[in-house]
């Protein structure tokens, strides 16, 4: 089981972007499950990203949204950075 943090970055962009899309609240909680049990799942769609985001990942919310995170693997913990369309996190 892994830990998941939200770094303040990350609390106050869902507030704004659930506050948009209140009907992704629901779809958010099973992918944070997921990722406390395991941020490898393949529907999370775990992914490495490069350049100015090199060191971050992201995993998929829905096809069109994203969340970024760092994922510690050596000590089970899970931070999340940012949420927003492919666009606003990239």
């Amino acid at each position: 089981m892994y830990t998941l943090r939200a770094t303040t970055r990350f609390q106050k962009t869902a507030a704004k972007f659930f506050a948009q899309h209140p009907d992704l609240e629901a779809r958010f909680v099973l992918v944070a499950e997921l990722l406390r049990q395991d941020p490898h799942h393949p529907t999370l769609k775990l992914h490495p990203l490069k350049g100015t985001h090199a060191g971050l990942h992201a995993v998929r919310l829905t096809y069109s949204y994203r969340v970024t995170l760092v994922l510690v693997v050596t000590q089970k913990t899970v931070t999340l950075i940012d949420i927003g369309s492919h666009n606003d996190v990239y």
